[in-house]
């Protein structure tokens, strides 16, 4: 077995590298792994994890060794990695969270059991559905509307000095509810189709995105459907409400939705999805794990357990025990 970490320093609000980079080490040592057969690597542009994972994965393919990476990053170093070993079903990956969302892991475990080197390395793999967008391949959520919105906006106030993560979050806020709130979307949902004044909407494989908010709270990603969240478009005055339902998941429980989301919110069941604007307003923007872009027309579909991930021991037991209730 080989082992690959890939360590983004861009990554989250300082570089991780420095300070990660002997931890690994020692780790590794406890573990007793073979320091020959542990690589660490940095990134240092754009899609450089996704080469560096594909990389790996032919040559461990050829060598017919199996494979486990390691990203230490956010989520979008995370399914750089996913994507570079599609095909290759000797490799698995697992997530290090020094980013600034983490959202994959909120549908496993926490945040300091994914940090925890030694029960990263005495983890085990399993595999999971995925979806694939027109965005690319995502983890966990593919969201467009307002919440994306405001996550294309927020690099602008960057720019500006002083102005950091949470002020340009802020900021990116205050400029789309001054705007124009909602969007006319023509929804195609395994055929069905919806005409629909939106606010935002979520096509959910995993819990959570945004930096957590739970817009699929009882996701399954390996069950091969994704769950479908339309909220309808509401009044500046109604949607700090909404959020504050939304981001703790309070919109959908035991299966369906709350009779305080009922007035808001659209719920389906589904294996493809794709939506499109109908108000003659141009692009609408979507997201997904980390991917943010202007799009004509979003797409999602399921990919049934195309994906295999690491999970820390205690989240891989959970998960694992999870699985053998639902088939008993």
């Amino acid at each position: 077995m080989r082992t690959l970490f890939l360590l983004n320093p861009a990554a989250g609000k300082q570089d991780c590298t420095a300070q990660l980079i002997p931890q690994i080490k020692d780790a590794v040592r406890r573990a007793g792994l073979a320091p020959e057969t542990v690589t660490i690597h940095t990134t240092e542009y754009a899609g450089h994890a996704r080469e560096l994972a594909h990389a790996a994965a032919e040559q461990t393919a050829a060598a017919q060794e199996s494979l486990r990476i390691y990203t230490a990053g956010g989520d979008g170093t995370f399914i750089e990695a996913l994507t570079g070993v599609q095909g290759f079903s000797h490799a698995a990956v697992g997530c290090l969270p020094y980013g600034s969302g983490n959202d994959f892991l909120r549908t496993y475990g926490t945040k300091d059991e994914f940090v925890d080197l030694d029960a990263q390395l005495a983890g085990g793999e399993v595999p999971i559905d995925l979806m694939q967008t027109n965005l690319g391949l995502s983890a966990t959520i593919c969201a467009a509307g307002l919440d994306a919105q405001v996550a294309y906006g927020i690099p602008k106030f960057r720019r500006i000095p002083l102005c950091g993560g949470e002020m340009a979050y802020l900021l990116s806020i205050v400029e789309q509810l001054c705007g124009h709130i909602g969007r006319k979307l023509v929804f195609t949902i395994d055929g069905e189709e919806l005409t629909v004044d939106c606010l935002m909407c979520a096509i959910c494989n995993g819990k959570a995105y945004g930096g957590g908010f739970l817009a699929g709270p009882e996701a399954v990603p390996d069950d091969g459907w994704l769950d479908v969240f339309i909220v309808r478009k509401v009044s500046r005055l109604t949607i700090a409400k909404l959020l504050s339902m939304y981001k703790n998941g309070r919109h959908f429980v035991n299966g369906q939705l709350t009779e305080e989301a009922k007035p808001y919110f659209i719920y389906r069941r589904a294996k493809a999805v794709s939506l499109r604007p109908a108000d003659g307003r141009g692009p609408i923007v979507a997201t997904a794990d980390g991917e943010c872009a202007p799009c004509e027309t979003v797409k999602a579909e399921i990919q049934p357990l195309a994906g295999r991930i690491l999970l820390p021991r205690p989240a891989y037991e959970r998960f694992c025990n999870q699985r053998s209730v639902v088939t008993k």
